[in-house]
């Protein structure tokens, strides 16, 4: 039970994301088309958009794209995107002393000194664990994975087949891969295995 909750919480943090994603990209629309239909009055610096105006607007929009890219993409690089815009923003806009600059500028350096010698590549992965006489055909559908099984197949039948195809000796934290889903022995009692983890890699 507490596995379906997991799934269903999960499910419904990624419907979440992905509608406040849609909101944000239709609020931008909308403001790329409002500032597209007020360029004429960018002569008159009493009426909006003046040039200040404009470059905070564009800004912020990028800014607001990055941030779209940010969550359905879920990657450090997206994260750096977003803040690397952001100072360039405080440093362009924000011009009010030399000092403020500087610390941008540094800020700067630092994040590409980040990102140069501590990121690394890394697939996020999906973990659950489940019986090892689940049908793999419910796996399949519980966390929409593409497993492939004969009818009535479990994942103790799948991962003992593997076992033996790959000369894998049997134990707590033995691994297959299946295309982009591992499967992990997570638990064994008198001998056999109890439990399996099921890693799903989203790239």
């Amino acid at each position: 039970m507490r596995l379906y909750v997991t799934i269903f919480i999960k499910r419904f943090a990624i419907v979440l994301e992905f509608f406040i994603t849609i909101m944000l990209g239709i609020g931008i629309l909308l403001l790329c088309l409002r500032m597209g239909t007020s360029l004429a009055s960018i002569p008159d610096l009493e009426v909006w958009p003046n040039y200040n105006d404009l470059l905070d607007t564009c800004f912020n929009l990028i800014i607001g794209v990055e941030l779209i890219r940010m969550m359905y993409q879920h990657t450090p690089d997206t994260v750096f995107e977003v803040l690397l815009f952001a100072i360039a923003r405080h440093i362009i806009i924000d011009n009010s002393s030399i000092f403020s600059s500087l610390i941008g500028v540094c800020a700067i350096a630092v994040l590409f000194a980040t990102r140069k010698y501590l990121f690394c590549e890394f697939d996020i992965t999906d973990e659950f664990i489940f019986r090892a006489t689940t049908k793999v055909n419910a796996v399949n559908k519980i966390i929409h994975v593409n497993l492939p099984h004969d009818p009535g197949e479990t994942l103790l039948d799948l991962i003992t087949a593997k076992f033996d195809e790959f000369d894998t000796e049997t134990g707590v934290g033995a691994c297959v891969y299946i295309g982009d889903v591992g499967l992990r022995v997570a638990k064994m009692h008198e001998g056999k295995i109890s439990r399996i983890e099921v890693i799903h890699a989203i790239h």
